[in-house]
Order: structure tokens, then sequence, then C-alpha cells
């Protein structure tokens, strides 16, 4: 199965419709699957007093607080609307993650079929109870948790009514960017042989080679945020994909999936044609007589490999030459 290749746009639209539109044209030209955005009301989602996180402060210069930040960048139910009418046009996947159960419900009045679980929620026991009611298919980020918290996640999903079989759970780190010491790849492995779960793998990391190191080693589902400018006011910006960045990691990412391949080692058709160019043959290493007994003083090994196979040398050092060899005749 192909891997889904999820465009993150988050809040890099700034609160502007017009932009969200701009990013939904760069996630389809690019060719992603999805393109997910964040679904939330600031009063439901965080302490008006709130501090933004450090990451979130190195953006901008203001005291601004979380909420206030926030505010300026939620989509309401009618940007929602426009927005999937817009993806269903351009023929790409529109999701979003839920940052409360107000926005949960919003989302199930829009029909949409996958929710996405952002890592913060991870041990918010309503809300992980609230979408494992609806026994949809289901994303987990796991952000700043361990191994226990995955587990408890899970189970709260499963008792509610979403088979583990709908659940995919992508090991992620939230530091914006996140530096390269602290992806720990290896842990999504992990995490697939402890639960028996399909994985995959949100990054925040800074470029686009560890998206693609995470399919190598199974991930089904790449989860990668973009922007129009990483110059751009706002918290993610800077460690966001641009929009050549972001098809170069698509095309890298289908690249890697044909090269993966079959588990069956043997010829393949491209290699067909060098094989006789390739090999070699057993031949004349100088003149033999008829009547003389091979050796490896008179016969040695050189392509082209039409002849006869070198894996064939002990069965004929010994015998005699039934007729005169020239200088490199094939035997």
């Amino acid at each position: 199965m192909s891997v889904f290749i999820i465009a993150e746009a988050g809040v890099n639209h700034n609160g502007s419709i017009k932009l969200a539109y701009k990013l939904i044209d760069i996630a389809t030209e690019s060719g992603a699957d999805a393109i997910k955005f964040q679904t939330f009301k600031a009063e439901n989602f965080v302490i008006r007093n709130t501090e933004k996180a450090e990451y979130q402060k190195q953006s901008d210069n203001s005291n601004e607080s979380q909420f206030d930040m926030l505010k300026k960048l939620e989509l309401d139910r009618d940007d929602h609307k426009n927005l999937i009418e817009y993806c269903n046009k351009k023929g790409i996947t529109f999701l979003s993650s839920p940052f409360d159960i107000e926005s949960i419900n919003l989302l199930i009045e829009l029909n949409i079929k996958v929710y996405k679980i952002p890592s913060g929620e991870i041990t918010n026991l309503p809300y992980l109870r609230q979408i494992g009611l609806l026994n949809k298919e289901v994303i987990l980020s796991t952000g700043m948790s361990n191994l226990n918290e995955i587990g408890d996640a899970l189970n709260i999903l499963i008792s509610a009514g979403t088979p583990k079989e709908k659940i995919t759970v992508l090991h992620a780190n939230t530091m914006y960017p996140t530096p390269m010491k602290d992806v720990n790849l290896k842990v999504m492995q992990t995490i697939r042989d402890k639960f028996d779960i399909s994985v995959g793998y949100s990054d925040h990391t800074l470029g686009i080679e560890v998206d693609i190191a995470a399919v190598a080693l199974g991930a089904s589902i790449i989860e990668k945020h973009f922007t129009l400018d990483k110059k751009m006011d706002g918290p993610d910006h800077v460690a966001s994909l641009d929009a050549n960045e972001l098809k170069s990691m698509v095309t890298a990412i289908r690249n890697i999936e044909l090269a993966m391949g079959s588990e069956v080692k043997d010829l393949t058709d491209s290699e067909k044609p060098n094989i006789e160019i390739a090999r070699k043959s057993i031949v004349a290493k100088k003149k033999i007589k008829k009547g003389e007994v091979f050796s490896s003083k008179n016969l040695t090994t050189k392509r082209p490999g039409s002849g006869m196979s070198p894996m064939k040398w002990d069965s004929i050092i010994g015998k005699v030459a039934k007729h005169d060899y020239n200088l490199d005749d094939l035997l």
C-alpha cells in the first residue's frame, strides 16, 4: 500500500482563508495525498494567560499570550466548509486536527472521515474517548509521550469502540525544529512491534531526509509541515518546508517506495542485458593444443559471460582439450 503523505498546513495560513487556499494549491501540486489544518476555539483550548512555547516566542517579538496568538489563527465553520469544498475541487483530501470537544463535533458535522489526534491530546481521556466513540480512522501523534502513555491512549480509543486496525500511531517529536539527535526514528519500529499496530512519522526536523528514512523503515503515513514562505510571521513557518521542498519530499518518497520493491532476490528485467557484459567465461589463457590438460596455467576467466561459467572451473581443470584453442577462445 502506498505511503499516505499529509502536507501539514496547520496554522500557516495565519488566519487568512486566502492563504489557506494557496496552501491547498501547493499541497495539490506537490502530489501529497492530503492537506491538514487545525480546528480549535481558543477559549476551549487554552487558559487566557498561558504563555507561548519558547519556539513560538521566537517567531515574533510580541508579548502576546498563547490565547491571543491562537485566537488570530482560528478557522470558523464557514472557513472549514469552504476549504473542504476547495479540496474536493482540487482532488486532495481535507484533514484537520481538532483540539477540543467542540471542534471534534464540528468535524463530525462536516463528515470528516479521518481524525488526527495531535500529540498534546494523548493524555486527554475525555477527548480520546470522544474520538474513540466515532469508530472512524484515527491517526495518533505521540510527541512528548512514553510507551505507557501511548498504550493508555490506545486502550481508551479501542475500548470506546475504535478497533486497532483503524488506528495508525505516528512517532513524533514536538520541538520545532526537532534536533536530529532527538529524532529517535527507531522508536517508530518499537511502537509497531510493541503494540502490533500500523505506524508512521510526523516530522518537525529541517529538511526531508528523515522522512525518507522513515519510509524505508516502514512508515505508512508521513506528515510534514509546509508554508508559503518560511519568513512569514507565525509559530510554525520556520520549521516548515517551502513549496519546492514539499514537492521534492513527495517525489523522493514515491521513489523510495518503488526502490523498496520485493523481498525476493532475483534477476530483474533491467539487469538482463548486462549478464553477458558483466559476467565472465572460462577462456584460453594462451594457445592450447588438442590433447593438452586444462590447468590454471592455460585457462583464465574473462568477459563476456557468453561462454562456460567460471562456476564450472573445478570440473574443467584436469580434463583434456578435445581441439585446439587460440588465446581468449571461449571454452
